[in-house]
């Protein structure tokens, strides 16, 4: 307890395939309407974090953070940020350093591990004295970073923060890092790549001579890229260094809050490591829900709310542990 056995989502028919489920969403859903505000914050390191926001005069606010080169308005985010809408949240979407459409001023990056940033945020929006209500929501790694936040800030247990829900997280850094080197993985990988050799660019615009981008097309993996960029450019000694400080597993039996973790079981990133059942069954607070399909952020639904399942099902959770 509290482990979900029996997990309420069937993949349709013929869309039962792990990457169809990851890749279908991006390339066919459409959500329409959402009409954000945004916000620049100041960091304490004097960066910046852009903010979307959509709001409802609502004493209820979500907090989203998106997945590794995502941003406010990937179809993923639109779909919740919809969902939360229909039912008067208000909501504050995060786009993490360089995914706001502009390159963040320091030389250092957004990473898994960047919980700091998180902590911003929340004090930025508690100091708005509008809400007696946060949830916070994230997807890939934006989950991995709400479990390790949660995990090291045990003094938010009972406070304005009621309540997680986490989507599709690979909370084991190391063993998802090499399952997406694998073969099978090639074509994320390689997209990942591309979006990090044009970030990298712009970084070495910004700071000629201190980064370089000499021998990246050498580079074929997590392994690669992370030992070479997101380790040193962010304090860690090796990208195992980083994976391993990073992962939110280890931080899981300090949770406080009910927290949820929804995690597909044919999802194509994710390994046994990162289905942390024996987490579950020993912390109170701590849900896990694995349905057998899915994909990757993927759990396609056809209706006429067009929401798909774990938006639904992260309302239900959020519902029941706002009171």
């Amino acid at each position: 307890m509290p482990l979900i056995k029996r997990s309420t989502y069937r993949a349709p028919g013929l869309l039962k395939n792990t990457h169809i489920q990851t890749i279908f969403q991006s390339l066919i859903r459409r959500v329409r309407g959402i009409k954000y505000i945004r916000e620049r914050i100041t960091t304490p390191d004097n960066d910046f974090l852009d903010l979307d926001w959509v709001c409802n005069s609502s004493e209820n606010a979500a907090i989203l953070l998106h997945g590794m080169e995502g941003h406010s308005k990937r179809v993923y985010m639109l779909g919740m940020v919809n969902a939360l809408n229909k039912q008067l949240w208000d909501s504050c979407v995060i786009n993490f350093r360089g995914c706001s459409g502009e390159t963040n001023r320091n030389l250092t990056t957004y990473h898994a591990g960047k919980s700091e940033d998180l902590d911003t945020v929340i004090k930025h929006v508690v100091s708005l004295k509008k809400y007696r209500n946060i949830v916070l929501i994230g997807f890939s790694l934006g989950g991995n970073i709400v479990l390790k936040f949660l995990g090291e800030n045990r003094k938010y247990a009972d406070s304005i923060i009621k309540c997680s829900v986490c989507i599709s997280v690979p909370l084991d850094l190391t063993a998802s890092a090499w399952k997406l080197a694998e073969k099978s993985n090639s074509y994320y990988m390689n997209r990942f790549l591309k979006k990090f050799h044009t970030k990298i660019q712009l970084k070495m615009e910004m700071f000629p001579g201190e980064i370089n981008d000499n021998g990246f097309e050498k580079l074929k993996n997590f392994k690669d890229y992370d030992g070479k960029y997101t380790a040193p450019l962010n304090g860690f000694k090796s990208a195992e260094d980083y994976w391993e400080q990073s992962s939110s597993k280890q931080f899981l039996k300090n949770i406080k809050i009910p927290a949820l973790i929804i995690n597909a079981g044919n999802d194509p990133f994710l390994t046994p490591e990162c289905f942390p059942v024996k987490e579950a069954e020993e912390n109170s607070n701590l849900f896990l829900e694995v349905p057998k399909s899915g994909g990757h952020v993927g759990f396609i639904t056809f209706n006429s709310k067009n929401e798909y399942w774990h938006e639904s099902r992260v309302l239900e959770f959020i519902k029941t542990h706002n009171q």
